[in-house]
């Protein structure tokens, strides 16, 4: 028997609970393009998400609720959407052939991100994973042509297929929304006093820029 949404939003948020405490705050250069699967999300709104925590803590957890949606509109899709189905079966079997697909078996707080970091400014990468992932695809087989007749009744299916995807995730909001208190209390307990050190520590390097005892050997 199918668990009930109910049920897999419950589990997403202990998942993330669980995993919540192994967060730090990341020491790498920020990227200067937002993330848009979780910028203005309704998913980390419902959640309490939405305003002050890091990028990482939101992804892990909206990450984890786009897959139940994403699995509820494959399984809707599956029963009642042929078309897109066949169009979805083909684009797998290409994704397949390719001999290299980096994004696959991700951890959800990965899943989603760009492969690579953003370059330094003059000093662009000589390779990347990204551009690897894209000559894997040039080598795929390309999808055979649609008629006009078929892209319009794909059209209408994906129309569709958006029209449910919808409807799961206003219901995966209102049942977010009931751990939401749960969900800042984590992140009161684990995420914001590693925030709170860092400003401080950033606050005490810009009122001290230059160590004391430099300025004394100086003189």
């Amino acid at each position: 028997m199918e668990r009930s949404l109910e049920t897999r939003v419950n589990q997403a948020v202990e998942a993330w609970l669980r995993w919540l405490p192994r967060w730090e705050p990341a020491t790498h250069r920020g990227r200067r393009s937002p993330c848009r699967r979780c910028l203005g999300s309704p998913v980390l709104r419902a959640a309490g998400l939405d305003e002050d925590a890091p990028h990482g803590v939101q992804h892990g957890l909206s990450t984890r609720i786009k897959t139940i949606i994403d699995q509820r509109v494959a399984g809707y899709t599956e029963h009642n959407l042929p078309l897109l189905q066949a169009e979805l079966d083909q684009q797998s079997a290409r994704n397949q052939s390719r001999t290299y697909r980096p994004r696959e078996d991700l951890d959800p707080e990965f899943d989603g991100l760009p492969l690579d970091p953003e370059p330094a400014p003059g000093q662009p990468f000589l390779f990347t994973i990204a551009g690897f992932e894209e000559e894997a695809a040039r080598d795929a087989p390309p999808l055979p042509p649609l008629s006009e007749d078929a892209k319009a009744a794909l059209r209408h299916e994906v129309a569709l297929a958006d029209e449910y995807a919808n409807e799961i995730g206003r219901d995966v909001c209102r049942l977010l929304a009931t751990h939401s208190s749960r969900i800042r209390a984590a992140v009161s307990e684990f995420v914001d006093p590693q925030v709170d050190a860092l400003l401080k520590e950033l606050t005490t390097s810009l009122d001290a820029p230059f160590d004391p005892r430099d300025l004394g050997r100086g003189s």
